[in-house]
């Protein structure tokens, strides 16, 4: 089942900052949701493990990301891979960190992916809406990395 999900949010710090912080595997666990761990295995690579619940199907997911086509602080794409006992998933999103009117950073991002197993099962509607779900938990997630700063 495919997946398209994008949008932007406004980062109460400067480009540079966020920048750091979203290549940061500290930051990253606290922020990706259900993530249990997160480790740098190379530069723009990291191994993570997942427990999440879609819809009433949960489960942990074991996978890689790495980061390519890094110019920081302004841009970069994602690519994520991994199954687990939901399924299995990859995909990719192209990440853009803009500086806004106020000096704040801005992120844009537009994600493509696939996923099958049992996580396909609960329909692409509900797949969707859990998708968008996590994606505003990130962010939340992110914007309290700064607000405490």
């Amino acid at each position: 089942m495919n997946i398209e999900l994008n949008g932007s949010e406004k980062i109460n710090t400067s480009p540079v900052n966020l920048w750091e912080s979203v290549i940061d595997p500290v930051v990253l666990q606290r922020a990706i949701p259900g993530c249990i761990s997160m480790t740098e295995t190379g530069e723009g690579q990291y191994q993570m493990t997942l427990e999440l619940k879609v819809a009433a199907v949960g489960g942990s997911f074991e996978g890689a990301v790495s980061l390519s086509e890094m110019n920081p602080p302004h841009s970069c794409i994602i690519t994520v891979s991994g199954s687990g006992t939901l399924g299995t998933g990859g995909g990719n999103a192209t990440v853009a960190i803009t500086e806004g009117d106020d000096g704040n950073a801005l992120i844009s991002y537009q994600a493509q992916g696939e996923v099958s197993g049992l996580v396909a099962g609960v329909g692409q509607r509900i797949l969707m809406g859990v998708a968008k779900h996590l994606a505003r938990q990130f962010f939340a997630a992110l914007k309290k990395e700064f607000a405490a700063a």
